[in-house]
Protein backbone atom coordinates (compact mmCIF):
# COMPACT_ATOMS: atom_id res chain seq x y z
CA UNK A 1 0.00 0.00 0.00
CA UNK A 2 1.67 3.36 -0.99
CA UNK A 3 2.38 6.39 1.90
CA UNK A 4 -0.49 8.64 -1.04
CA UNK A 5 -2.98 6.11 0.23
CA UNK A 6 -2.73 6.62 3.76
CA UNK A 7 -5.06 9.53 4.20
CA UNK A 8 -7.74 7.01 3.29
CA UNK A 9 -7.99 5.97 6.59
CA UNK A 10 -8.80 8.91 7.92
CA UNK A 11 -12.02 9.04 9.37
CA UNK A 12 -12.46 5.30 9.63
CA UNK A 13 -14.68 4.00 12.78
CA UNK A 14 -15.26 1.00 14.40
CA UNK A 15 -17.26 -0.15 17.32
CA UNK A 16 -16.84 -2.92 19.85
CA UNK A 17 -18.95 -4.50 22.76
CA UNK A 18 -17.57 -5.68 25.75
CA UNK A 19 -17.78 -5.97 29.20
CA UNK A 20 -16.37 -4.66 32.58
CA UNK A 21 -15.79 -8.47 34.24
CA UNK A 22 -14.17 -8.93 37.40
CA UNK A 23 -11.56 -11.17 36.46
CA UNK A 24 -9.38 -8.83 34.55
CA UNK A 25 -9.12 -5.99 37.10
CA UNK A 26 -8.32 -7.94 40.24
CA UNK A 27 -5.26 -9.58 37.92
CA UNK A 28 -4.04 -6.58 37.87
CA UNK A 29 -4.58 -5.09 41.36
CA UNK A 30 -2.77 -8.27 42.24
CA UNK A 31 -0.13 -7.31 39.73
CA UNK A 32 0.25 -4.03 41.31
CA UNK A 33 0.06 -5.17 45.12
CA UNK A 34 -2.79 -4.24 45.37
CA UNK A 35 -4.58 -6.66 47.67
CA UNK A 36 -7.86 -4.61 48.96
CA UNK A 37 -9.57 -4.10 45.49
CA UNK A 38 -11.98 -6.66 45.16
CA UNK A 39 -13.71 -6.25 41.85
CA UNK A 40 -16.99 -6.80 43.54
CA UNK A 41 -19.74 -5.70 41.29
CA UNK A 42 -20.80 -2.57 41.20
CA UNK A 43 -17.67 -1.41 42.58
CA UNK A 44 -16.11 1.38 40.49
CA UNK A 45 -13.13 0.65 37.97
CA UNK A 46 -10.19 2.81 38.67
CA UNK A 47 -9.02 5.10 35.68
CA UNK A 48 -7.08 3.30 32.42
CA UNK A 49 -8.27 0.38 34.17
CA UNK A 50 -10.73 0.14 30.45
CA UNK A 51 -7.18 -0.93 29.03
CA UNK A 52 -8.25 -4.10 30.12
CA UNK A 53 -11.10 -4.39 27.95
CA UNK A 54 -11.26 -4.31 24.09
CA UNK A 55 -8.51 -5.80 23.40
CA UNK A 56 -7.18 -6.60 20.17
CA UNK A 57 -8.43 -10.41 19.45
CA UNK A 58 -6.53 -12.16 16.69
CA UNK A 59 -5.49 -16.06 16.15
CA UNK A 60 -1.94 -16.39 16.76
CA UNK A 61 -1.56 -17.24 12.83
CA UNK A 62 -2.27 -13.13 12.22
CA UNK A 63 0.92 -12.09 14.69
CA UNK A 64 3.61 -10.68 12.98
CA UNK A 65 6.92 -10.60 13.50
CA UNK A 66 7.22 -8.28 16.32
CA UNK A 67 4.44 -9.81 18.48
CA UNK A 68 1.82 -7.27 17.11
CA UNK A 69 -1.16 -8.13 15.01
CA UNK A 70 -0.23 -7.59 11.64
CA UNK A 71 -0.92 -4.94 9.74
CA UNK A 72 -3.76 -3.55 8.10
CA UNK A 73 -7.43 -3.74 9.56
CA UNK A 74 -8.39 -1.21 11.23
CA UNK A 75 -5.31 0.70 11.51
CA UNK A 76 -3.31 1.64 8.09
CA UNK A 77 -0.95 -1.07 6.99
CA UNK A 78 2.73 1.46 7.51
CA UNK A 79 5.27 -0.23 6.31
CA UNK A 80 7.73 1.18 8.95
CA UNK A 81 8.95 -1.15 11.59
CA UNK A 82 8.55 -0.22 14.98
CA UNK A 83 5.36 1.24 16.59
CA UNK A 84 4.49 2.23 19.64
CA UNK A 85 2.16 4.32 21.80
CA UNK A 86 3.58 7.86 21.96
CA UNK A 87 1.19 9.80 24.22
CA UNK A 88 -2.35 9.98 25.22
CA UNK A 89 -5.41 12.59 26.59
CA UNK A 90 -8.07 11.41 28.43
CA UNK A 91 -11.42 13.00 29.87
CA UNK A 92 -13.39 11.13 32.73
CA UNK A 93 -16.79 12.26 32.73
CA UNK A 94 -18.07 8.87 35.15
CA UNK A 95 -17.17 5.83 36.79
CA UNK A 96 -17.11 2.20 34.54
CA UNK A 97 -18.13 -0.21 37.39
CA UNK A 98 -17.12 -4.05 37.95
CA UNK A 99 -20.46 -5.66 35.65
CA UNK A 100 -21.05 -3.20 32.99
CA UNK A 101 -22.01 -3.90 29.72
CA UNK A 102 -19.48 -1.35 27.70
CA UNK A 103 -18.85 0.18 23.88
CA UNK A 104 -15.92 1.69 22.54
CA UNK A 105 -16.29 3.91 19.30
CA UNK A 106 -13.17 4.61 17.61
CA UNK A 107 -11.59 6.83 15.01
CA UNK A 108 -9.22 7.69 13.13
CA UNK A 109 -8.75 11.43 13.17
CA UNK A 110 -5.16 12.23 11.40
CA UNK A 111 -2.33 10.83 9.64
CA UNK A 112 0.42 12.90 9.55
CA UNK A 113 4.33 12.50 8.78
CA UNK A 114 7.79 14.00 9.19
CA UNK A 115 10.97 13.56 9.63
CA UNK A 116 13.06 12.98 13.00
CA UNK A 117 16.39 11.88 13.78
CA UNK A 118 15.90 8.39 13.27
CA UNK A 119 14.58 9.11 10.10
CA UNK A 120 10.72 9.10 8.91
CA UNK A 121 8.13 8.69 11.17
CA UNK A 122 4.35 8.51 11.14
CA UNK A 123 1.87 9.56 13.30
CA UNK A 124 -1.63 8.22 13.39
CA UNK A 125 -3.67 9.67 16.11
CA UNK A 126 -7.17 7.55 17.15
CA UNK A 127 -10.17 9.01 19.03
CA UNK A 128 -12.64 6.48 20.87
CA UNK A 129 -15.62 7.13 23.09
CA UNK A 130 -16.40 5.08 26.10
CA UNK A 131 -20.19 4.40 26.97
CA UNK A 132 -21.57 2.43 29.84
CA UNK A 133 -25.31 1.46 30.27
CA UNK A 134 -25.62 5.36 31.83
CA UNK A 135 -23.70 7.17 28.90
CA UNK A 136 -20.37 8.52 28.19
CA UNK A 137 -18.00 7.57 30.67
CA UNK A 138 -14.29 8.09 28.78
CA UNK A 139 -13.07 9.99 25.83
CA UNK A 140 -9.94 9.46 24.39
CA UNK A 141 -7.21 10.44 22.32
CA UNK A 142 -4.23 8.32 21.45
CA UNK A 143 -1.37 8.72 19.32
CA UNK A 144 0.29 6.32 17.70
CA UNK A 145 4.21 6.45 16.32
CA UNK A 146 5.75 4.17 13.26
CA UNK A 147 9.47 4.29 13.14
CA UNK A 148 12.10 2.70 11.26
CA UNK A 149 13.98 0.20 12.86
CA UNK A 150 17.12 1.50 14.27
CA UNK A 151 20.69 -0.11 13.62
CA UNK A 152 21.75 0.75 17.44
CA UNK A 153 20.14 2.14 20.02
CA UNK A 154 20.19 5.98 20.36
CA UNK A 155 18.84 6.97 23.75
CA UNK A 156 16.98 10.29 23.87
CA UNK A 157 18.69 13.64 25.43
CA UNK A 158 18.55 13.46 28.94
CA UNK A 159 15.63 15.71 30.20
CA UNK A 160 15.94 15.59 34.44
CA UNK A 161 13.52 15.71 36.88
CA UNK A 162 12.48 19.29 37.74
CA UNK A 163 13.83 20.15 41.76
CA UNK A 164 10.55 21.33 43.09
CA UNK A 165 9.15 17.69 43.55
CA UNK A 166 6.38 17.63 46.44
CA UNK A 167 6.52 13.42 46.82
CA UNK A 168 8.95 10.70 44.99
CA UNK A 169 7.89 6.93 45.44
CA UNK A 170 10.33 3.89 44.39
CA UNK A 171 8.49 1.37 42.30
CA UNK A 172 10.52 -1.57 41.67
CA UNK A 173 9.73 -3.28 37.95
CA UNK A 174 11.19 -7.12 37.11
CA UNK A 175 10.28 -9.09 34.08
CA UNK A 176 7.29 -10.54 35.94
CA UNK A 177 5.64 -7.43 36.08
CA UNK A 178 5.89 -6.89 32.38
CA UNK A 179 5.14 -10.53 31.44
CA UNK A 180 1.91 -10.33 33.54
CA UNK A 181 1.11 -6.56 31.95
CA UNK A 182 1.43 -7.82 28.58
CA UNK A 183 -1.09 -10.85 29.11
CA UNK A 184 -3.64 -8.95 30.90
CA UNK A 185 -3.68 -6.54 28.25
CA UNK A 186 -3.16 -9.21 25.26
CA UNK A 187 0.13 -7.01 24.47
CA UNK A 188 2.42 -9.58 23.13
CA UNK A 189 5.32 -6.79 21.29
CA UNK A 190 8.28 -9.14 22.11
CA UNK A 191 9.89 -5.78 23.55
CA UNK A 192 8.26 -6.28 26.83
CA UNK A 193 9.07 -9.78 27.53
CA UNK A 194 11.54 -11.41 24.60
CA UNK A 195 14.90 -10.09 25.83
CA UNK A 196 16.83 -11.61 22.93
CA UNK A 197 14.27 -10.09 20.57
CA UNK A 198 14.37 -6.95 22.61
CA UNK A 199 18.16 -6.23 22.30
CA UNK A 200 18.91 -7.79 18.85
CA UNK A 201 16.09 -7.26 16.69
CA UNK A 202 14.52 -3.29 18.23
CA UNK A 203 18.08 -2.72 19.50
CA UNK A 204 17.04 -1.54 23.12
CA UNK A 205 19.76 -2.81 26.21
CA UNK A 206 16.87 -4.32 28.17
CA UNK A 207 13.18 -5.22 28.27
CA UNK A 208 10.70 -1.82 27.87
CA UNK A 209 8.48 -1.24 30.49
CA UNK A 210 5.24 -0.46 28.90
CA UNK A 211 4.11 3.21 28.03
CA UNK A 212 0.40 2.44 29.43
CA UNK A 213 2.00 0.44 32.61
CA UNK A 214 3.34 3.73 33.39
CA UNK A 215 0.29 5.70 32.99
CA UNK A 216 -1.15 3.88 35.03
CA UNK A 217 1.51 3.70 37.75
CA UNK A 218 1.24 7.67 37.84
CA UNK A 219 -2.58 7.61 37.86
CA UNK A 220 -2.30 5.78 41.10
CA UNK A 221 0.11 7.47 42.90
CA UNK A 222 -1.41 10.57 41.95
CA UNK A 223 -4.45 9.50 43.31
CA UNK A 224 -3.10 8.03 46.54
CA UNK A 225 -1.28 11.56 47.26
CA UNK A 226 -4.85 13.33 46.80
CA UNK A 227 -7.22 11.04 48.11
CA UNK A 228 -10.90 11.92 47.71
CA UNK A 229 -10.46 13.71 44.44
CA UNK A 230 -11.53 11.69 41.32
CA UNK A 231 -9.47 12.63 38.05
CA UNK A 232 -11.05 14.73 35.48
CA UNK A 233 -8.70 15.08 32.91
CA UNK A 234 -5.18 13.71 32.32
CA UNK A 235 -2.07 13.96 29.15
CA UNK A 236 0.55 11.44 29.26
CA UNK A 237 3.45 11.06 26.88
CA UNK A 238 6.45 9.53 26.56
CA UNK A 239 9.87 10.80 26.88
CA UNK A 240 12.32 8.27 27.26
CA UNK A 241 11.69 4.94 27.51
CA UNK A 242 12.75 2.91 30.97
CA UNK A 243 13.81 -0.62 30.81
CA UNK A 244 13.36 -3.79 33.52
CA UNK A 245 17.04 -3.34 35.21
CA UNK A 246 15.86 0.82 35.77
CA UNK A 247 15.05 1.68 39.43
CA UNK A 248 12.19 3.77 38.67
CA UNK A 249 10.48 6.68 40.44
CA UNK A 250 7.21 8.16 40.24
CA UNK A 251 7.24 11.59 41.20
CA UNK A 252 4.48 14.80 41.07
CA UNK A 253 4.07 18.72 41.65
CA UNK A 254 1.34 20.87 42.25
CA UNK A 255 0.13 23.04 39.26
CA UNK A 256 -1.23 26.49 39.32
CA UNK A 257 -4.62 25.22 37.95
CA UNK A 258 -5.01 22.81 41.26
CA UNK A 259 -3.87 20.08 38.81
CA UNK A 260 -0.94 18.00 39.15
CA UNK A 261 2.47 17.60 36.92
CA UNK A 262 3.52 13.49 37.11
CA UNK A 263 6.48 11.95 35.96
CA UNK A 264 8.23 8.34 35.94
CA UNK A 265 11.94 9.01 35.79
CA UNK A 266 15.01 6.09 35.20
CA UNK A 267 17.90 5.37 37.85
CA UNK A 268 19.39 8.26 36.35
CA UNK A 269 16.83 10.64 37.31
CA UNK A 270 15.94 10.94 33.49
CA UNK A 271 12.09 12.09 32.67
CA UNK A 272 10.44 8.32 30.81
CA UNK A 273 6.98 9.77 30.90
CA UNK A 274 5.51 13.07 31.79
CA UNK A 275 2.00 13.83 32.42
CA UNK A 276 -0.72 16.23 34.18
CA UNK A 277 -3.87 15.57 35.71
CA UNK A 278 -6.59 17.33 36.85
CA UNK A 279 -9.32 16.75 39.50
CA UNK A 280 -13.23 16.63 39.51
CA UNK A 281 -14.40 19.83 41.84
Amino acid sequence: MSDINLQDWVGKREEVQDCVYPTPARALALTLNDREFTAAEGQPLPELWHWLYFLPMVARAEIGLDGHPQRGGFLPPIALERRMWASGQLTFHQDLRIGDAISKTSEIRKISEKEGKTGRMVFVTVGHTIRSPRGVAIEETQDIVYLPMPQSFVPAPPNPLPEDLQWREPYPVDPVLLFRFSALTFNAHKIHYDIRYATEVEKYPGLVVHGPLQAILLMESAKRQNPGHPPASYHFRAVRPLFDFDRITRCGRSRPDGGHDLYTANTDDYIGMQATISWRT
